[in-house]
This record gives C-alpha cells, sequence and structure tokens, in this order.
C-alpha cells in the first residue's frame, strides 16, 4: 500500500519535465531572434551610408531613397518598442518590407553604371549580401525554433502545461514575396 504515491510523484516530475522542455524551447526562440537582431542592427547600420552613395549618383532615383530611409526609420521605431514589448511581429513585418526595398535599391546600378563601378559601393552592396545572408541564417534557425516551440504548444499533454503557465505562442519571421530578381553583372 506505500505504491499510491508513486502515480502523483510520477505525473509531478512529468509536469516539471514538459515544463524544463517549454522553457527550453522558448529559450531557443529568444536566442534565434537576439540572431536576427543582430544581423538586423548591422544592417540599418549599413543603410545610411549605402544610401548616401547611391544618392550621390541617381539623383532621379528619389523616391526609392526616401522609401528606403522611411522604411529604415519604421523598423528602427518597430524595434524600440519591441524591447519594450517583447513582442517581434510588427517589427519583422517592417524588417522583411526594408530587405525588399534594399533590394530595388542595389537594382538601381543596373541604370547607373558609373554607380556599378564605385568602390565603395560594391564594399557597402558586398557587406549588404553579407549580412543579408547571415540574416537569412538566423531567420532559418528562428523559425525552426519557432516551429518547434509552436509544435510543442499545441500537442498533447505539453498544451496542458503550457496552458497552465501561460506560455505565450509565438510569430514566424515571413519576408515578403520579392519574386524573380534578375541581376546582370
Amino acid at each position: 500500500m506505500v505504491w499510491w504515491w508513486l502515480l502523483p510523484a510520477a505525473l509531478v516530475a512529468y509536469g516539471v519535465w514538459i515544463f524544463n522542455r517549454l522553457i527550453a524551447d522558448r529559450n531557443l526562440v529568444a536566442q534565434g531572434y537576439a540572431d536576427i537582431d543582430v544581423q538586423l542592427k548591422r544592417r540599418a547600420d549599413l543603410v545610411p551610408r549605402l544610401v548616401e552613395v547611391v544618392r550621390a549618383y541617381a539623383a532621379y532615383e528619389r523616391a526609392t531613397l526616401e522609401a528606403v530611409v522611411a522604411l529604415r526609420t519604421q523598423a528602427a521605431q518597430h524595434a524600440a518598442r519591441d524591447s519594450k514589448r517583447g513582442t517581434h511581429a510588427e517589427r519583422l513585418q517592417a524588417e522583411a518590407q526594408l530587405g525588399g526595398a534594399l533590394s530595388r535599391l542595389l537594382l538601381l546600378q543596373e541604370n547607373y553604371p558609373q554607380l556599378k563601378a564605385d568602390a565603395n559601393f560594391r564594399d557597402l552592396a558586398d557587406k549588404l549580401v553579407e549580412i543579408e545572408d547571415h540574416l537569412q541564417f538566423a531567420r532559418r534557425f528562428y523559425n525552426g525554433a519557432v516551429k518547434q516551440y509552436l509544435t510543442r504548444l499545441q500537442t498533447f499533454p505539453d498544451l496542458i502545461v503550457g496552458r497552465l503557465f501561460a506560455f505565450k505562442p509565438v510569430a514566424f519571421f515571413e519576408t515578403e514575396d520579392r519574386g524573380a530578381v534578375e541581376v546582370r553583372l
């Protein structure tokens, strides 16, 4: 008759194990977001220099340059709000729009051969491509971590522990569809 306490103890131990898995998954999501944040900050620091170089050559492309600057400002505002609220969806959407605008900015070199020949522009464009590659890897890691975390929050018995301790779902980092882009060198 001493065995009656084993079932509740096993249930508590199983609940603790599930709770710890959810915490580990949530921390993995936070780590993935921090990696994305680093790359987004690197990109944000590069944008003003890139815009200035392009502005010197492409005076007629004022609308494109103004859109990039406006989207960078919007992304920075979302980043500031994001750190206070702890939500990421609006910031990730603003950053995806900025990425699309930067792609269009880099395509301006097709219309301005002298811009393409500028060493400073090439250096900045290469850095931007490198940052975008790192951002893509970070985004994949983050989205994988989010998928695992959300799957646990939606499956039994983890969903019971998740709801009991108010674990919140998080958003994926989705990019806007840019379609096929042809770049001629």
